[in-house]
């Protein structure tokens, strides 16, 4: 049998952090969830994550902060940024540094499955733009 994939998930937010590992596991990937991007950072699971969801407004680190230390310590796990409060400028960093999804919360859960998919049958490189 094939191993799933392990997407996780770093959000402060309980409700949005709870309800986004029922999604994915709805849809068939190995999924576990980090209030912070620290008890990420510290998770064993941290080398097995295929695809990465982060919130951008969190305490202590944000997700694009979380995202550029990944890069920084060449741990290149494809990530979806996800965010209440969006802006182009954010948008347009985030996309050019290599994040493959920015998308608005309450998240479309099309384009996230659509962003999860990109990434996971891309074989962990980054989605191209669409």
């Amino acid at each position: 049998m094939m191993k799933k994939l392990l997407v996780s998930v770093v959000d402060d937010d309980r409700f949005f952090r709870e309800s986004l590992r029922r999604l994915m596991r709805s849809l068939g990937y190995t999924v576990e969830a980090f209030p912070s991007a620290a008890d990420f950072l510290a998770s064993p699971r941290l080398t097995e994550t295929a695809c990465l969801i982060a919130d951008i407004h969190m305490p202590a680190m944000t997700g694009l902060e979380l995202y550029r230390h990944l890069v920084d310590t060449e741990r290149r796990i494809p990530t979806i940024l996800v965010t209440a409060y969006p802006n182009d400028a954010d948008r347009a960093r985030a996309l050019n540094n290599g994040v493959v999804c920015y998308l608005r919360k309450p998240v479309d859960e099309d384009d996230l499955k659509r962003c999860v998919s990109s990434v996971l049958t891309a074989g962990g490189t980054r989605a191209g733009d669409s």
